[in-house]
């Protein structure tokens, strides 16, 4: 038997410590000279708005996996932040709206914390988008709208999952969805759970990000003044 083999891997054992050592190597090593695109403060819109609107426009022909995938950032009345991956579904003039369950740990900090920020980042084109903004729940009428227009199994399973709630095991969601398909066999859509809905985000700052040769990368930031008007400047990579 080999001398790591058991209920847990020695991690004194030299062998152990090697194969550790080659990956942290690998990860320290790790480089990429970006050099498919640049970007100029002359080149880019007056409003950050449409500037995203032509960049995610890109990622969409570009073909780039979840292209309205973003990271959006969050803060607990004690100061600690947190993040996760949710999903653009709506731009407008007014921001970035996402939906999602208001009970969730991310619900419950907006609602007592309503700065939040998203990250967009398309690695295919070397791109990243950063946004700061204050964030408030859209009206029920829209928020029915889109529940309505998702697929059946999604709608229910916004009503089976008790998000960012502790449950036993899966088998717990499982019945519940049993049951609810049950129920509404007979229907094609669901009523919108109280408890779920839409988020606009509404952008005080964007910054946009392009790679470049030699970590020399191209920063151009945006952020909303006392007027309501947008200012555009670079920064230092």
């Amino acid at each position: 038997m080999l001398p790591w083999c058991g209920n847990a891997l020695n991690s004194n054992h030299p062998i152990y410590n090697k194969a550790y050592n080659m990956a942290r190597k690998k990860l320290a090593n790790l480089r990429e000279d970006y050099s498919k695109k640049e970007l100029d403060i002359s080149d880019v819109l007056d409003n950050p708005l449409k500037q995203f609107e032509t960049w995610i426009k890109e990622a969409l022909q570009s073909k780039v996996p979840e292209p309205n995938a973003m990271t959006l950032s969050t803060v607990s009345p004690d100061g600690i932040p947190s993040a996760r991956i949710v999903l653009l579904k709506k731009l407008s003039e007014k921001g970035f709206t996402f939906f999602t369950n208001y009970n969730s740990q991310k619900g419950k900090e907006m609602a007592k914390n309503k700065n939040v920020s998203l990250t967009f980042v398309w690695l295919e084109l070397e791109r990243q988008v950063r946004i700061e903004g204050v964030v408030k729940k859209v009206s029920k009428k829209a928020s029915k709208k889109y529940f309505q227009s998702r697929p059946k199994k999604s709608q229910m399973g916004a009503w089976v999952s008790s998000q960012s709630k502790v449950i036993k095991n899966r088998e717990v969601l499982e019945k519940s969805m049993k049951d609810l398909e049950e129920r509404f066999k007979d229907e094609e859509v669901l009523p919108c759970p109280p408890n779920w809905g839409g988020y606009l985000v509404q952008p005080v700052l964007i910054e946009f990000w392009q790679g470049r040769r030699s970590r020399l990368h191209d920063r151009i930031r945006y952020k909303l003044t006392k007027k309501g008007k947008w200012k555009k400047e670079r920064l230092a990579p």
